[in-house]
């Protein structure tokens, strides 16, 4: 068998943009393991106006190599759609285009292997043996590397009240196979407080008058925070915040992971506009069918299959007042927790944690004992702030990653960027 540089396992955006960046690297020799059938992004939230939270520069490859054949533009001009974004006037794309222009950059790629769902890794004689099943035919398959780099993805999350209840909810990675369904019900109630709540709301709230139903809208956040788009606040993901960050303690990054949740996990502010642009049309003519509820923490759920409906326990918070809402559709956009696949406890050994049980990554995004063999892509929120999961940052942590790899920097990789200085000054006295 032979052995490559590197596996990398799962294909989502940022396994993608390694697999962009490192195929012109003719000395580096990886494959891209992906248990789905093709590429696809989130398809249950590809609604047709939605767009990136982040500008159509933050794609693949650009921010690290600029030249690249396998940029946003590059995907624009083949498709002969180059001018009409340019008279669109707008940075930002929209989510089914992304998802688009990922499959048109994976299809040009030889390293892919979907359709293997990765069963197991172990390590001897210096090299990372992973076991994998096709999926088509059962078959098991082998390949042997030197590094490994995971990008999983992380998993959707369930609260705790709803974690084995019956019935028909759904969470927002579902919310397009399970659209219809939801409208023909007497009651919906979209339980969250980002951005994929939002879009869930406003597009049931655009449907309410000609479907009839209840709508709510349940949140344990105080207001519905917009993300904060400022420039300062951007230089956030930035290499100068992540030195910084990295170098914190345990426990204040902990601290800063949950404080600064709003910077990654807010709402677009013109998408706040939107949703109540479209409440203050429909109240013309009078009350609106549809419940904010804010400062509102989902406690207990219980499903009543005779009637086919939900009795949800919720607590105010500030007002630590207990009461219930009854629904029949039931929608959970609470988001996603990262879970360490199975398939690493043959090497959990060889890995490091920290304190909480979590990777404890290095700078480096290696999460080994020896620091150049395991890289983690995202899910590092806990060691490299809100730039783990920016998608403009994916190709600065792929120069990174390519670095390691290959012992020298094949794309020049930034080292400050920022006007702000994050830390006390070198040198400052007390």
């Amino acid at each position: 068998m032979s052995t490559h540089d590197f596996i990398a396992i799962g294909l989502g955006p940022y396994n993608l943009g390694l697999a962009c960046l490192t195929a012109p690297i003719t000395e580096l020799d990886g494959v891209f393991l992906e248990a789905r059938p093709e590429f696809d992004w989130h398809p249950g939230m590809l609604l047709a106006s939605t767009r990136l939270q982040t500008p159509f520069i933050a794609d693949l490859v650009t921010l690290a190599d600029p030249t690249s054949p396998y940029s946003f533009l590059n995907y624009l001009k083949e498709s002969g759609r180059l001018y009409p974004f340019y008279i669109r006037e707008s940075f930002f794309p929209l989510r089914r285009e992304y998802n688009d222009y990922c499959r048109w950059a994976a299809g040009k790629l030889d390293s892919i292997r979907f359709g293997q769902q990765v069963t197991s890794v172990e390590y001897a004689d210096g090299g990372y043996t992973v076991r994998a099943t096709v999926a088509a035919s059962g078959e098991p398959v082998e390949y042997r590397a030197r590094h490994l780099v995971l990008g999983t993805g992380t998993p959707p999350y369930l609260p705790p009240a709803c974690a084995k209840l019956g019935g028909d909810l759904i969470h927002n990675t579902h919310y397009l196979e399970h659209r219809d369904a939801l409208r023909t019900k007497r009651s919906i109630t979209v339980v969250g407080s980002g951005q994929s709540a939002a879009e869930i709301y406003h597009d049931l709230l655009g449907d309410l008058d000609a479907h009839g139903y209840q709508l709510n809208w349940v949140t344990r956040s105080p207001r519905f925070f917009p993300l904060e788009y400022t420039k300062l606040t951007l230089e956030m993901t930035s290499p100068d915040y992540v030195d910084y960050f990295h170098g914190l303690p345990e426990a204040t990054r902990y601290r800063l992971e949950s404080e600064q949740k709003n910077l990654f996990k807010g709402i677009n502010s013109d998408l706040i506009n939107d949703i109540f642009d479209l409440l203050y049309a429909r109240s013309l003519d009078g009350p609106v069918r549809t419940r904010l509820l804010t400062n509102t923490e989902l406690t207990s759920a219980a499903y009543d299959a005779s009637t086919g409906s939900y009795r949800l326990g919720l607590r105010h918070v500030e007002q630590e007042r207990d009461f219930t809402l009854d629904t029949e559709g039931l929608v959970l956009a609470t988001g996603y927790h990262y879970r360490v696949p199975d398939f690493l406890e043959p090497v959990r050994d060889r890995i490091r944690w920290d304190g909480h049980g979590r990777f404890d990554v290095a700078r480096n995004y290696t999460v080994d004992h020896a620091g150049r063999e395991i890289f983690l892509q995202n899910a590092g929120t806990h060691t490299h702030s809100i730039t783990s999961p920016d998608l403009g940052m994916g190709p600065y942590r792929n120069s990174w990653i390519i670095r390691e790899l290959t012992g020298r920097e094949h794309y020049p990789i930034e080292k400050s960027i920022a006007f702000q200085e994050f830390g006390a000054p070198a040198g400052a006295g007390a």
